[in-house]
């Protein structure tokens, strides 16, 4: 039996506040995090991610009491990620009402991280948050991978270190283009498409989505799921538009 595309509404958190900018700068508000959850529970989303996008830069930890109100308000899954550097934030934030938690910077920092929360929580608890930008040919795939809220390069192989993150243990990845983010021009298929022939764990697609044809090619990319932010928040379309979409393309939802 396939499995049902998820589609994911992402909140971009700082400060207790959603926002969403381009290519993760100029960022401006879109909304309260609690009430954006209500809604999208209600529109019928798969799931949702909940991501602190200045924890790291920060270095600060994640705000759990945004996250215990938010997670109060959804009957789906909830991942948060951002400023995650332990097995016991982990705990923390399951605790705090997460199903699934996102690590980046300190995954990169420390690899054996990676293995430490799934060998303790179990890997379907644990997402590979990837920010990747196409870099200067200092990769081999071309793609590399950043930090911090992708605001420091590493020089790492992006394609290289999602398929060592699975190896190790990451349960999911949620690969995120910083040079689609926010652009709305359309998901970065050669990166989905290099990630695929890396891991065979589910791959969420992020950054890029402007309309509602931008989703199926990210599917036939192989992506598992599609994740979402500005497009959702500000309206542009809706959670069940862009499942009428990935139907009528002949992909199973929820």
């Amino acid at each position: 039996m396939t499995l049902a595309v998820r589609v994911i509404p992402c909140l971009d958190v700082d400060a207790g506040r959603v926002v969403k900018g381009v290519n993760f700068a100029n960022l401006r508000d879109a909304g309260d995090p609690v009430e954006l959850a209500h809604r999208y529970d209600a529109e019928g989303a798969d799931e949702l991610t909940f991501l602190d996008v200045t924890a790291s830069s920060a270095d600060r930890e994640t705000t759990f009491d945004v996250v215990r109100d938010t997670a109060e308000q959804v009957f789906i899954p909830l991942t948060v990620g951002g400023g995650v550097r332990s097995a016991d934030d982990v705990n923390r934030l399951l605790r705090a009402g997460a199903d699934k938690v996102g690590v980046n910077t300190a995954a990169i920092a420390r690899p054996e991280l990676v293995a430490e929360i799934a060998e303790r929580f179990g890997r379907q608890v644990l997402v590979l948050s990837a920010d990747v930008r196409r870099g200067s040919g200092s990769t081999t795939s071309g793609f590399e991978v950043t930090t911090h809220g992708g605001r420091r390069g590493t020089g790492i192989d992006a394609v290289e270190w999602v398929a060592r993150a699975s190896e190790l243990g990451a349960g999911e990845i949620l690969l995120n283009s910083m040079d689609a983010d926010g652009t709305r021009a359309g998901f970065d298929l050669e990166l989905i498409r290099a990630a695929r022939a890396a891991v065979d764990v589910p791959l969420v697609a992020s950054g890029g989505a402007g309309a509602v044809e931008h989703f199926p090619p990210a599917i036939a990319a192989g992506a598992d799921a599609v994740l979402a932010a500005s497009v959702f928040h500000f309206g542009a379309f809706t959670v069940d538009d862009v499942k009428v979409a990935l139907r009528a393309a002949g992909y199973p939802v929820r």
